[in-house]
């Protein structure tokens, strides 16, 4: 069971991002398919307890402006391509803000807690070795995109729920599941 907290992109984010995706699909490789949406996540668990959602949307939230930069790999057993995302004061800000919330819930990595989280949007999962360069090719530019984060959004990977916590828009009119903790 996986649940996160995740940041919303403006539209034409979101589309570029859509569009490297398909890129990435083209050459065969594990990237989102077009049902799943672009994000940045700031906060992961086993289980976030629905109470929290109240405490998450009362967080102050304004739309902010942020730059997808250079492309990383994480990992060596499966790899995933991921877009950086530059780090800022307002960024950083909301992601120990927000995490401070879901803190006590079980099951959360260390690499999503604040001394270890990176900033991201996830490109294409399980690279395998001879997948690289042209995956580099395929979605590698020279300039950050400048974007800007609209909202907070709860997401349930298990039910494959999304719901909005604070601003931005959703892409399925779906509501979360009030019952639990």
């Amino acid at each position: 069971m996986v649940q996160s907290v995740e940041l919303v992109l403006d539209a034409t984010a979101e589309a570029e991002v859509r569009r490297q995706w398909g890129l990435l699909r083209e050459l065969g490789l594990h990237a989102p398919g077009p049902d799943q949406r672009p994000h940045i996540t700031l906060a992961v668990a086993s289980m976030i307890w629905p109470r929290l959602d109240k405490a998450l949307g009362q967080q102050d939230f304004q739309p902010f402006p942020i730059r997808l930069g250079g492309l990383l790999v994480f990992g060596s057993r499966a790899p995933i391509l991921v877009r950086a995302v530059v780090p800022s004061a307002p960024l950083i800000t909301l992601q120990h803000r927000l995490f401070r919330v879901v803190a006590d819930c079980p099951g959360i990595p260390g690499n999503v807690r604040p001394e270890g989280w990176t900033p991201h949007v996830t490109l294409a999962r399980r690279l395998r070795p001879g997948q690289f360069d042209a995956a580099l090719e395929a979605v590698a530019w020279d300039k950050d995109l400048r974007a800007t984060v609209e909202g907070i959004r709860r997401w349930d990977g298990d039910r494959r729920v999304e719901w909005p916590v604070s601003g931005g828009r959703t892409t399925l009119p779906t509501q979360p599941d009030t019952q639990g903790r």
